[in-house]
């Protein structure tokens, strides 16, 4: 090996070690400030922890609450930081591998997450409960929209929360596939309830077709026929849930 190759092993080695030992602090520098606000940390930069963290989301920041990290440090010579993330808030829990390229370019790969349904009100205006889960091989978002991935969502133990009470729905699974280049394809399942619920979602850049068929066990509550006359069309039995837009 030359001398000048020796110097440069060195050199690197000396930016690990410094790398390694650098204070968790350092990682806000590396975040997109406007889309994550991390406070409370501890450790290093390369495994550390924060006492709370926000991600920004279309309706507003999302509460992860505390989070515990491992950066792999070389990854940060390619501009691409690359860490494993657990976090845990309450009933919502969360841990992924994330690849971070600026902006809204991100690569997720093992997620499983989970979190309860009323913090959909959030992103829509319904009130609902139950236990969102998430189980993803692997996404890639870039400019915020997903571009490739598959994984399923499932709604665990559905229940919708009517002005006039409570009204138990089911459990419901949304497996999903986008291969890269294509528009995301979802499958809508039934996994138990007398509500069934079958029927396809799909998602090519802002542009979604939403196809779902809701039918009951002798027929549904008049409660929910009530709501779904406001965007679904009667069939037999049941609604057809027919949406397309763009958002």
């Amino acid at each position: 090996m030359s001398r000048t190759l020796r110097v440069v092993a060195v050199l690197l080695l000396l930016f690990v070690c410094l790398l390694v030992s650098s204070p968790a602090r350092l990682l806000a520098l590396v975040l997109p400030s406007d889309q994550v606000v991390m406070q409370g940390f501890s450790g290093t930069l390369w495994r550390g922890s924060a006492s709370r963290c926000l991600v920004n989301s279309p309706a507003g920041y999302l509460h992860l609450g505390a989070v515990s990290w491992r950066l792999k440090p070389l990854s940060l010579l390619l501009f691409a930081p690359r860490l494993d993330l657990n976090s845990k808030w309450g009933n919502q829990a969360l841990t992924t591998e994330l690849t971070l390229r600026g902006g809204e370019d991100i690569d997720i790969h093992a997620l499983e997450a989970s979190i309860p349904a009323d913090l959909l009100r959030q992103f829509v205006p319904i009130s609902l409960a139950g236990t969102l889960s998430a189980q993803l091989e692997q996404l890639s978002v870039r400019d915020g929209l997903p571009v490739a991935g598959d994984g399923r969502l499932v709604w665990q133990d559905g229940v919708w929360n009517a002005p006039n009470g409570p009204l138990p729905l089911g459990s419901y699974a949304l497996d999903f596939s986008q291969p890269e280049g294509a528009p995301l394809l979802g499958e809508v399942v039934t996994l138990a309830g007398e509500v069934s619920a079958e029927g396809t979602v799909r998602l090519a850049g802002r542009s979604y077709d939403i196809d779902i068929l809701l039918l009951g066990d002798g027929g549904l509550d008049e409660r929910l026929q009530q709501a779904l006359s406001l965007m679904a069309r009667p069939v037999e039995g049941g609604y057809r849930l027919k949406l397309d837009g763009e958002f």
